[in-house]
This record gives structure tokens, sequence and C-alpha cells, in this order.
């Protein structure tokens, strides 16, 4: 395929809505560099967690939403692409190298470009109105056609399961020190703040079914109805078959693809990692809803905000140039790089 150069102009454009992409306490781990005809995603372990995510797997589940991100917004501007992941073992922080060529987008991919603006991480009780399954099994394929699997907890006893997980999880975090300290640089921070989660976006308690990451500052309004989570709220986990780099990134981008899904038809969305992040937890939830196949990456929360639920607030964002580094730049001058 024939790549065509890009304008600068066109490929900030797709880059500030790849930047709106849900990352690990919203740390925006990740930097791009401008080719004629091609975009470069990197990894930015300036923006690491290292007491959280020692191995880097939240980082790359993060780069990997960008990076799908970016193909959709690429998409509606005009572009295809053809994506090379992890193209260099020499910089295992080259996550990905996408060439450009003339695109034409279907409806319905543009209507997945315009959820980007909308999607929210909503951490906040749902309804107990039920999600159809035909749209479930359109989040399944989704998460499919990226490499990866959206398998929906269904039985009482195993959502009672993960639940207690979740909480095991968070408790077992809040009780290391240095988590805690990790946790509380990222959150309580105000509206205007450019990443990090604010305070307006974690929910006060108390916590619904499934427990709510233990952030320093909780201004958010809970809904009280429904405050138990029947049947209401899927409860989903994404998998993969292996958990190398390669299957990290599959899973951001299967990540991006089922909530940018869910945003299309209005359906709030709440990625939770912090069951992954204990080892112990993350081996149970292998055990217990994968039979020991393949490897858990994150769960999902999906279904209906309270009828009475007032908007989430919009969370922020880095400036878009100062996610993007000059590709002439020294290979080492970007860290992880």
């Amino acid at each position: 395929m024939l790549t065509i150069p890009v304008e600068r102009a066109t490929a900030r454009a797709v880059i500030a809505l790849a930047n709106r992409a849900p990352s690990v306490h919203n740390t925006q781990p990740w930097q791009w560099r401008l080719g004629d005809s091609s975009i470069h995603l990197f990894a930015d372990s300036t923006r690491s967690l290292p007491a959280t995510d020692p191995t880097g797997r939240d980082l790359r589940i993060s780069c990997g939403a960008a990076l799908h991100h970016l193909r959709v917004a690429l998409l509606a501007a005009g572009w295809s692409s053809t994506v090379h992941r992890l193209p260099d073992p020499a910089h295992p922080g080259h996550l990905a190298a996408v060439e450009l060529y003339p695109g034409q987008p279907t409806a319905e991919q543009l209507m997945l470009a315009a959820a980007i603006e909308n999607r929210r991480s909503d951490r906040r009780v749902m309804s107990t109105w039920p999600v159809p399954a035909q749209l479930v099994a359109e989040l399944e394929r989704a998460a499919e056609a990226e490499g990866a699997a959206l398998r929906v907890v269904t039985g009482d006893a195993d959502r009672r399961h993960v639940a207690a997980l979740i909480s095991h999880a968070s408790i077992e975090q809040s009780l290391t020190p240095r988590l805690l300290e990790e946790a509380a640089a990222w959150s309580g921070r105000g509206r205007a703040a450019p990443d990090g989660v604010p305070a307006v976006n974690v929910p006060v308690g108390p916590d619904g079914t499934f427990a709510v990451r233990a952030f320093t500052t909780r201004e958010q309004r809970q809904d009280t109805l429904g405050r138990d989570e029947t049947d209401g709220t899927v409860l989903a986990l994404l998998a993969t078959v292996d958990s190398s780099p390669l299957d990290d990134l599959a899973a951001g981008e299967a990540l991006s693809a089922v909530l940018l899904g869910a945003t299309r038809w209005g359906v709030a969305s709440d990625p939770i990692s912090q069951p992954l992040e204990v080892p112990s937890t993350r081996a149970e939830l292998r055990r217990t809803l994968l039979a020991d196949w393949g490897e858990p990456q994150l769960l999902l929360r999906l279904g209906w905000a309270s009828i009475s639920a007032e908007p989430v607030p919009r969370t922020g964002r880095r400036p878009v140039d100062d996610t993007i580094v000059p590709l002439a730049a020294p290979w080492d001058a970007l860290a992880g790089g």
C-alpha cells in the first residue's frame, strides 16, 4: 500500500483524540513521534507507576488503548493505517509504527470516533436496567477483532466471588505504603488538572457491590438507588492468550474498542484493574473465570447510569504538543525508548 505524507495539523488533531484514551490513574504514559507518512507510539516510563505496575503491564494496556483511539481517529479523518507493533526488539519502548494511507470510513467507524469525546469512566453504582444481549455480543466481537476475549461473568456466585477479590485486592493495596503514596500522588486533583484522577470523578461512598479504588479524595455524588447492583450491571473480564508485551497491547486495543462501542450506545463503563495488579487475586481470576486458559488483563463494569445521575466530568489531558517528540530526536531521549 502506497503511503502518502500527512499534514502536521492533521496528525496533531488525531493525536489529540488518541490522547483521550483511558489510562491507569490517568497517567497518559505515552509519547508520539511524527514521520512524513507515519506516526510512532512510545511508552513513556517517566509516567509509569513502579509500585502499582512494576512490570509495565498497565502502562502497555494504556498505550494500547491510545493506539486504538489513534486508529479510529485516523480513519475518521480519511486515513487508513497499517500498524507494526513492537517493531524494534532493540527498543522495547517503541510500541508501534503506524503507516498512513488514504482511507474511507464507514458510518459505524465515524460513530466510534464521535464516541471518543463522550467516553468517561463512571465509577458510580449503575442502574438495574439490563444491557441488551445483542449489545454485549457486539462488544465481545469488538474485543475478539483486536485479539482479545471479553468473558461475561454471569453466575451470581462468580459475581460475588469477583466482588470479594476486588475488595481483597483493594485492602491489600491500601495496606502497602508505596501503593498508597502512588495513588495519592495521582488522585484528589482539581477539575483543571491535565492528568491524574480528579476528586469529582470518584464517587462518595458507600460503594456498590464492587469496591472503588482507594483514591485520596471523593467528591462525586453517589446514587444510593440500586446499590446492590443486580443483573443490570454487566461484569466482564478482558483476557488474552498470553501475557507478553504484545498481548498487553492487544488488551489495550480491545479495551478501547469495547469502551467506544459501549459509549456509542450510551452505556456507561468502568475499567477495574486493581485485582489484576495483585498476584494472588490475578491468579484466582485466571483459575475461576478462565479455567487456567490465557491471561486475565482487566475487569469491566458495563451498564446504564441512573436516570437521575449527573454527567460524569471530563478528565484533563496534557497539551497535545507535550506528548509529541521529534522523530529525529535521539532514541534514548525518550524514557523507555
